[in-house]
């Protein structure tokens, strides 16, 4: 009651002034405010109904008078608040952060992963490539699960500005299920890391090796320099052979076969990725087991020292060629990945 009587006596002049329906309908809404304000405490406010006040503040210097449902001192608040939210906004530094990973990504590198446990993230990256999938390295090995790192081979290079003249051979030896020891002579072209023959006998002679660079090299299309090690299968034979091909040899130091890198690498490759998981039969079945490695190997297998690209070059499939299949390679230790139209 005495809130009214208080209201009454600061609208009078207004009544008994030309204003009295406006005085009796601000008398109405003020009598209106004092009853919500005896039954609601606190009054939810909207950010919209801050701003309100805050900006009636500052164009208005009679605000208080009118002010009922908060105290002058909270709109003051509001005012504070929102300067230092503004300054702190505008000052802050970009937060972007790295782009969030496509969950169908992480699906893809999980299921190549899996179906492929001798690869590692740099493998997996050439293949996302291939795929037309951008991504970075560091972030396939982010997305791989830990394992336990197997220790790499090192190797040196050497005649850098020959490598496209380049050609080495080597021999390694396969056990089989009957106890026989096969032995696999690989010739290999440094440029593109290509094997340009290979063949298998039990019994290697220099007159067998020489033939077999007959075969690697038809028609002239002998390299200048052949780099092999010092074994004595290599023989007068096989060295007559060679030279009359028009070859100059380039013999490595003894006990030295880090100076016939590619070789010794592409060697170390064939026992990793396929010999060491199969058991070998014949030499028909090793033969067999080879070509459809070195079938793999040269359409499918990304190399670093290719740029991640394959020895028969690989184009990058765009993700507008179709959705992601699935190839076995190699019975199944390898996979190769495509695009086909659905």
């Amino acid at each position: 009651m005495i809130t009214l009587l208080l209201h009454l006596l600061r609208l009078l002049p207004f009544l008994c002034g030309g204003h009295r329906l406006l005085a009796l309908e601000n008398l109405a809404l003020r009598q209106q405010l004092a009853v919500y304000k005896r039954t609601v405490t606190r009054p939810p406010l909207r950010r919209t109904d801050r701003l309100f006040w805050v900006g009636l503040a500052t164009v208005w210097a009679g605000w208080r008078r009118s002010l009922v449902i908060v105290t002058p001192n909270t709109v003051l608040r509001w005012q504070r608040r929102r300067f230092r939210e503004y300054w702190t906004k505008l000052s802050a530094r970009p937060t972007g952060g790295r782009p969030p990973v496509n969950a169908e990504i992480k699906v893809l590198v999980t299921r190549m992963v899996a179906a492929n446990p001798l690869w590692g993230a740099p493998r997996v990256h050439a293949e996302l490539l291939k795929l037309g999938i951008d991504v970075a390295e560091r972030t396939v090995s982010r997305l791989m699960p830990k394992r336990r790192p197997q220790p790499s081979q090192t190797w040196r290079t050497f005649l850098d500005n020959h490598v496209r003249d380049l050609v080495s051979l080597d021999f390694f030896t396969v056990p089989t299920a009957r106890l026989r020891v096969l032995f696999v002579l690989v010739v290999l072209v440094h440029h593109r890391r290509r094997v340009v023959h290979f063949n298998v006998t039990e019994h290697p002679t220099a007159h067998w090796t020489a033939q077999q660079i007959v075969e690697a090299f038809p028609d002239d299309s002998a390299p200048p320099y052949l780099l092999r090690d010092r074994d004595s299968v290599y023989g007068h034979v096989f060295q007559q052979r060679v030279e009359g091909m028009g070859i100059c040899e380039v013999l490595t130091a003894p006990q030295s076969p880090w100076q016939n890198p590619f070789a010794e690498r592409l060697i170390g490759s064939i026992r990793r990725e396929c010999l060491s998981h199969v058991l070998v039969l014949s030499e028909r079945h090793l033969r067999r087991i080879l070509i459809h490695y070195f079938a793999y190997y040269h359409r499918a297998r990304t190399h670093l020292a290719l740029d991640k690209d394959a020895p028969d070059v690989r184009p990058v499939e765009l993700p507008n060629a179709g959705r992601i299949v699935e190839i076995s390679e190699v019975g199944g230790l390898h996979h190769r990945y495509v695009r086909f139209a659905a």
